[in-house]
Formats: structure tokens, sequence, C-alpha cells
């Protein structure tokens, strides 16, 4: 069981610089607009072995949310419901690469893809029973159509920066979204961070509370009322043969949705 958290080296303190210069290197993005909400998750350490293929499935629907569209032609979330397979490949044990195929199933009985998604996900530091540390950054180019994002073309730069115990996790996404459209890039890149707290209940089961933002552009960061905060209650069950994580959101501002219902499913391949 782990102890003590171990304080970074230098790999651990060029990560943070890293980290918090990637959105003014990056800037010339674009102010904050609508995205897909196809994939609801707390990035931590986790990866495929290397060698190995993984598949999930990301479920989510929203219940009860916007159905005012943010620019023309724009699809909104209210009553629809989105299905994406998420394919993985350990490259090495510390670099996975990752691809969505996302699909939008409309209120009015419309389905559509949504448009693909590639990521490397790298991390830097693993916790293990020697330190609960962690620590990497994920890389995720997206091709959506303007239907669902209006900015289509996207970066996102994700920090992954946790503490994980047998019975705790405790995990922080700072997440940079630059858009890469030709004439979306004004205004500077855009901050969404994201946090997860869960504790284990029972083995293979654990509890706790998930946490999204949509802050605006770090040139001009949103107040509090016109920012997106998201508040999930989630379960992760593991020790299964199809592993799963469940969630319902309740929207804490009105540019959230009210309520969002997700889940993922880890197939067996």
């Amino acid at each position: 069981m782990p102890s003590r958290t171990r304080a970074p080296g230098r790999s651990g303190r060029a990560f943070y610089s890293l980290l918090l210069a990637a959105p003014w290197f990056l800037a010339g993005a674009a102010p904050v607009r609508a995205a897909l909400p196809d994939e609801i998750q707390v990035y931590d350490d986790s990866s495929n072995p290397q060698g190995k293929f993984g598949l999930e499935l990301h479920l989510n629907a929203t219940p009860s949310g916007r159905g005012v569209p943010d620019y023309p032609g724009e699809i909104t979330p209210v009553h629809g419901f989105r299905t994406t397979f998420e394919a993985s490949y350990g490259l090495t044990d510390h670099i996975e690469l990752g691809a969505y195929l996302p699909f939008d199933h409309v209120a009015d009985g419309t389905e559509r893809f949504a448009g693909p998604r590639f990521r490397i996900k790298l991390i830097g530091q693993k916790s293990d029973d020697a330190q609960p540390f962690f620590y990497g950054l994920n890389f995720e180019l997206s091709d959506v159509r303007p239907a669902f994002e209006q900015t289509q073309n996207q970066l996102e730069v994700r920090g992954m920066l946790g503490w994980r115990t047998q019975d705790w996790l405790v995990a922080i996404n700072p997440v940079t979204d630059v858009p890469l459209k030709p004439g979306a890039r004004t205004g500077g890149p855009s901050i969404a961070p994201a946090f997860k707290v869960g504790r284990r209940v029972a083995d293979g089961v654990s509890t706790g509370i998930e946490y999204y933002t949509d802050l605006g552009q770090f040139s001009s960061l949103q107040p509090y009322s016109r920012q997106s905060h998201t508040l999930f209650l989630a379960v992760d069950v593991d020790e299964i043969w199809i592993p799963f994580n469940f969630g319902i959101g309740r929207g804490l501002t009105s540019p959230a949705d009210r309520w969002t219902v997700k889940g993922i499913v880890e197939l067996p391949i």
C-alpha cells in the first residue's frame, strides 16, 4: 500500500513547466463555444500495457439541458443521446494511443457521426506501492462537424496530476482547448479544468464526485454565472467481467446542462 508522496524530481518539474507554459505557446485560439459532450471523464494514470489493445463504449444522455443554439446550425444537447467508441493501444507501458468515434442520436430520431478524435497519452510517472503520486499529459486532435462544435478542428492539451492509494483516488485535469480552424484563432486559448475524488467502499467498487468546468478564455475569463460547472456523483466498478463507470450530473450554472447521465463500459476484446 502506498505511504508517502515523493517530491517530484527534475522530470516532474519539467512537466509542470511544460503544463503551465503550453497555453501561452499555443496562444491565438478562439473563444469558448459549444462542445460535443461525447466523452465525460477525468483522466488518471491508467493505460494499456505495452502491445495491448483496449475498447470502451462511452454513453451519455441529456434529459434536461440547453435547447437554445449558441450559434446558427448547432445541434443542441437537450434530449440527446450519444454513443462513442474509444479504441486504444499501449505503445509502451507509459505511452498510449487512442481514437474516438462519436455518434449523436438527437431528439428527432436522427443519427449522425460527429467526427473523429485522436489522442496520445504520455504518463511521466505512474502511481505504485512505493509512491502514490502520478502525472502526465494527453494531446487530442479532433475534426468534429460544425453542427456539434463550431471550431471544428481543435487541439486539446490535458494535464494529468493525481494521487492514488488502495482506498483513494484524487485526479486533477487542467485542460486547455486550442481551436485550429482558420478564422477561429482569436482571443486566446480556453481553459476547462476537471477533477475527481473517489473512495473505495467495497472490493472493486469506489464512489465519489467528478467536477467539470468551462471557465472561458485565458485572456477574458467569464464570471461564475456565465461559466459551465457540472457536478457528478459517480461509481466505478472494476473487479467484474465488464468494468464500468456510471454517473449522474447536475449543472450548477445556467450554461451547463441541467441533468446529464453518463456511463463508460470497458468491452472485453
